[in-house]
């Protein structure tokens, strides 16, 4: 609990799952609106716990791009947990909306959970509109 189990860190996880927000502007721009020296220590504590791994982006040298790692993509079936708790109870959850997502979860989790690692693996997301 102590290496994800922050709102912050879970915030930033669930940024890249769902929204596929790579970059320290677009964590900053999320909703919740996390400090500027919280998101920064976050994303260094994630990166040295191996959760996450940061690389200049290819396109502009001075931004850092975040990506999960193996150990990170290997939180995302928890992640999905907390999606379909989410759908049940939180009637503000976007997630609602996507019907078809939560009653895929609900019925194969684990091929949704390989689908979804492969596809944040690859730089996809859920829900490219969010990123915004």
């Amino acid at each position: 609990m102590e290496i994800f189990g922050d709102r912050w860190s879970l915030l930033i996880i669930r940024d890249i799952v769902f929204a596929g927000k790579k970059t320290y502007g677009e964590f900053l721009k999320s909703e919740e609106g996390i400090a500027t020296n919280v998101l920064a220590s976050r994303l260094a504590f994630l990166e040295a716990q191996g959760i996450l791994s940061k690389a200049p982006s290819p396109d502009d040298r001075r931004k850092d791009f975040y990506t999960l790692t193996e150990k990170g993509l290997d939180l995302i079936p928890i992640v999905l947990t907390i999606v379909l708790w989410s759908a049940k109870y939180d009637s503000k959850s976007y997630v609602r909306h996507s019907k078809g997502l939560v009653d895929r979860l609900s019925r194969s989790p684990s091929e949704v959970n390989e689908e979804l690692k492969a596809l944040v693996r690859h730089g996809g997301c859920i829900f490219p509109e969010m990123k915004e």
